[in-house]
């Protein structure tokens, strides 16, 4: 039941734009039902490799087979599109364990077999592969959504099935037999009656006053939040007083995980406790007390706060096209740099709660003005630009909601084509898969202004006080950010010589990681 809920749309699955039935069968006894659909999806795919194809969207054919005897599911799926250079199949199958009723087994297996694509085969097998593995991840997900739906409706099991025949005799039996079968029914009754107490399944039981947030506290310091929006931020709330050990974030800290993931309470949840567990390892909640940068660092490192824009968010100004990244790199180690990043975020986050009491309006997240002014080919030094991407993951995965807007300047008519690409290569790394598309909610904080573009209406008055733009970009307010310079290659480190004695690995557990794989053979 709560699989068919998926059709003939299902808003949780984005790239399932909708399905048709093309045959529909039972047998005789009704045990068996039969259903097979054609679906179709919107595939994550280079819109380039769509032009060549010459198509939008691609065409699956699904087969459900429902065995209420045997209490199985069995789904069989196959690609229509491009059937005769691309063969896709795919068997899942649900089952009652054997020795435990209350549990589902769950198999799954698929192949695929490229024979042609237009000279694309290996970015086909790419684009597969990596929708495969999303949609393993997601289909558990959706499963647990809809049973949670059938549960709020007070459909709390199933009834065995039964011959046809069995159905009949039943139904001829006297009144008092009928009224003797009322009390069965008992349990399911009170067990909807339980589910329809609130308004989620979900939602623990809590007193009246812990339902609800003071209006003024949420205007004062957390922004505009829809009934939903504060319930999940409670709950969630809740649960960390129930369960962690340890200081409990502030409301704005765990809005932050709750936003980044869509106020899903489960993915927010998970997010929160890996990095409040990251935190404590590696005691980054005093890094503002204990880090003190080396020298070097703050003469070579072009970055620094600098007062706050038109809304009241913290500046900070980032002189890259100065900065030696890989001199800093290779004098400095990855660990200073990334403890040096970690220590300009939590001075942010204390920034915007200082920001949020002197505006009287909620704070929390910054702005970043970033200048390409002298950027070259040497900012594209692969250790420095992994590097680069490894600190992203890192802030990304424990900073989430506190780039408010990004102001790049002064980036060279090469920057779009280098932007495209440096993102390409992120997605890349990340995902095994290079993509141009990038997320809406994160293209839409970002401004960029080649040449002298920044200057004058539509330009950085838009988003500073003239009195704070900085002088090197014609303002008035003098900036006392370094100007940087190239690295005296004396400071480099030697190949043997380690990373300062102190240093901690703050990324121990990472998603980059290397694998000697021989062609065709399989590897996880």
């Amino acid at each position: 039941m709560a699989y068919e809920k998926r059709f003939p749309t299902c808003p949780e699955i984005p790239v399932f734009l909708g399905s048709e039935i093309l045959r529909e069968s039972k047998s005789e006894d009704g045990a068996i039902h039969i259903i097979e659909r054609s679906c179709k999806l919107n595939v994550d795919a280079p819109r380039l490799l769509k032009k060549i194809a010459g198509v939008e969207y691609v065409f699956f054919v699904q087969k459900n087979t429902v065995n209420w005897k045997e209490r199985t599911l069995l789904i069989e799926a196959h690609n229509e599109t491009f059937a005769n250079r691309v063969v896709v199949l795919e068997i899942c199958n649900y089952s009652v364990h054997p020795e435990n009723e209350d549990w589902t087994c769950f198999e799954q297996s698929a192949s695929l077999d490229i024979k042609s694509f237009f000279g694309f085969e290996n970015t086909v097998e790419k684009i597969a592969m990596k929708q495969y593995t999303a949609n393993i991840k997601r289909g558990k997900e959706v499963i647990e959504h809809y049973l949670k739906e059938l549960i709020s409706q007070g459909i709390m099991f199933v009834p065995r099935w039964t011959p046809l025949a069995a159905c009949k005799k039943v139904a001829s039996k006297a009144p008092s037999q009928q009224e003797s079968s009322k009390a069965p029914a008992e349990p399911h009754v009170h067990g909807s009656e339980k589910e329809s107490g609130g308004t989620c399944p979900s939602v623990e039981a809590s007193t009246p006053d812990a339902d609800k947030l003071d209006a003024d506290y949420i205007e004062r310091y957390l922004g505009q939040l829809t009934p939903m929006q504060e319930s999940c931020l409670i709950r969630l709330r809740q649960w960390l007083q129930e369960t962690h050990k340890g200081k409990i974030p502030k409301d704005e800290h765990i809005l932050r995980f709750l936003r980044a993931r869509d106020f899903n309470i489960d993915k927010a949840r998970e997010m929160l406790c890996q990095s409040l567990t990251w935190r404590k390892q590696y005691q980054v909640d005093y890094i503002l007390q204990t880090w003190r940068p080396p020298s070097l660092l703050e003469e070579y490192y072009t970055g620094g706060w600098h007062y706050q824009d038109r809304d009241g968010r913290p500046l900070y100004i980032l002189r890259l096209g100065q900065m030696d990244t890989k001199g800093l790199v290779k004098a400095l180690g990855e660990e200073s740099l990334l403890r040096h990043v970690l220590s300009i975020n939590e001075e942010g986050q204390k920034r915007c709660e200082e920001n949020t009491n002197l505006f009287g309006r909620p704070i929390t997240s910054w702005t970043c003005l970033v200048d390409l002014e002298g950027l070259n080919m040497r900012h594209l030094w692969r250790p420095g630009v992994k590097a680069l991407l490894r600190i992203i993951e890192v802030v990304e995965d424990n900073y989430p909601e506190t780039l408010g807007r990004l102001l790049i300047v002064r980036a060279p008519r090469v920057f779009p084509v280098l932007w495209t690409l440096v993102s390409d290569v992120e997605v890349g790394l990340r995902q095994g898969e290079v993509s141009p598309f990038i997320n809406e909610n994160t293209r839409q904080k970002f401004l960029i202004y080649s040449g002298n573009n920044y200057q004058g209406p539509g330009g950085l008055v838009d988003y500073l006080d003239k009195d704070v733009i900085p002088d090197f970009l014609g303002g008035e307010c003098v900036c006392n950010v370094p100007e940087g310079g190239l690295v005296p290659k004396s400071l480099y480190q030697t190949d043997e010589e380690p990373e300062t004695s102190d240093h901690i690995r703050l990324w121990t557990e990472t998603i980059y990681h290397s694998a000697s794989v021989f062609r065709g053979a399989p590897h996880e």
